[in-house]
């Protein structure tokens, strides 16, 4: 039926260099993971082979310090390599995305030797990372986390298990927080456990309504012991660690919802251009013409918000609150974006012939991951009128 290609998203890019790196980015995208993207989403397939590949390609540690193996590309570019892999298959571009979320504590809290010794296999080794800070009675409230950090000697005893844990089971790395003091904020610790240490295993897949290709299971660590050269930052800073990567993180969700929604938007443009009715293209109709402005409004407006934070953070300034309200704003953009898609295709929308479907229901969790949206707002409205009384 679609007979229009969708035009490349003209970008603002600082560099020629990062010109080349979205074309690059662009070619892999197009050539290695759409065209499978609905197939092995269907059969709940994980695309290891897609992320050796941007491993290979330097597309694993982009914001990060080439000292170590990383891309040196600022904020604003590594985002829109995330919204680039997004719209081709958000398994892809969420694991991006949580990957460098993976590799945060350690490239901006970790000892000089732990970055020396683990950072350029992370960042381009063919590693996988995963983000251990939810537990099954602890998500927006993180600090309430009960799996315990107990020194031994020179070691360190962790147990409990951690949630939703994207990459759960298949990561060759952990970024876990864990217990190591009393009670609140300042009794927590941040390691990085490796995949494989003794004591650690992970529970079946949970079986959700979308992203059905990237693993998402509870974490379990039974009596997992690591040495204290694996403990990132000083004991109780923990929870400050987490809170800074996902200012970060928040920003990656925005970006990659923004390429989901831009997926959409291309598929129902597509559509409506090539689909007749009464005699007339659908998109002749004022009705559908205004759905599908409404539609590129809303992205238009999700991509300026999300670069703006990503600019802030680039200059070293604050952007906290700009994260979390790109974050806020982009996700619910798409969750509407990829809805009225579905509805521009009509009876075939709702059919996986089209892949709208699978971008709406793709679309809802991010509306939930690192931080939901009621948890967003909460942030922004400390910030402008201070914290809650009690």
């Amino acid at each position: 039926m679609p007979d229009r290609a969708p035009q490349p998203v003209d970008r603002q890019l600082p560099t020629d260099e990062a010109r080349d790196l979205i074309s690059l980015v662009r070619d892999i995208a197009q050539g290695e993971i759409a065209p499978k993207a609905a197939e092995e989403e269907d059969a709940g397939h994980f695309p290891r082979d897609v992320f050796t590949l941007l491993s290979e390609s330097g597309l694993l540690g982009l914001p990060y310090d080439s000292e170590y193996g990383g891309g040196d590309q600022p904020y604003e570019v590594y985002l829109q390599v995330l919204e680039e892999l997004a719209a081709a298959r958000m398994t892809v571009g969420l694991g991006v995305s949580v990957h460098s979320l993976s590799c945060h504590a350690l490239a901006h809290y970790g000892a000089k030797e732990q970055q020396v010794e683990h950072l350029p296999a992370m960042l381009g080794g063919g590693l996988l990372g995963a983000y251990c800070l939810s537990e099954p009675s602890s998500g927006s409230d993180a600090a309430s986390m009960r799996t315990k950090a107990v020194r031994d000697g020179e070691d360190w005893v962790l147990t409990g298990t951690k949630a939703w844990i994207t990459h759960g089971g298949i990561a060759d790395f952990y970024t876990v927080f864990a217990r190591s003091g009393g009670e609140g904020t300042r009794g927590i610790t941040a390691f990085l456990v490796p995949g494989d240490a003794e004591g650690l295993s992970a529970a079946a897949p949970e079986k959700k309504m979308g992203m059905k290709g990237s693993p998402t299971a509870q974490v379990h660590f039974d009596g997992v012991r690591i040495s204290d050269d694996r403990r990132l930052g000083d004991e109780g800073q923990g929870f400050a660690i987490a809170l800074s990567a996902l200012d970060s993180g928040r920003l990656g969700i925005a970006a990659c919802a923004i390429g989901v929604a831009q997926a959409a938007l291309d598929e129902a443009v597509a559509y409506a251009t090539g689909r007749e009715q009464f005699g007339r293209r659908i998109a002749d109709f004022q009705g559908l013409r205004f759905m599908l402005a409404d539609m590129a409004t809303q992205i238009e407006a999700g991509r300026a918000l999300y670069l703006a934070a990503a600019r802030l953070r680039d200059a070293g300034r604050p952007f906290s609150k700009q994260a979390a309200m790109a974050k806020l704003l982009c996700t619910d953009a798409a969750m509407k974006v990829t809805t009225d898609a579905v509805q521009v295709l009509g009876g075939y929308g709702y059919t996986a012939d089209f892949p709208v479907e699978r971008y709406m229901r793709e679309a809802k969790v991010l509306q939930i991951v690192e931080g939901t949206n009621q948890i967003q707002r909460m942030v922004i409205a400390r910030h402008l009128a201070g914290p809650e009384s009690r």
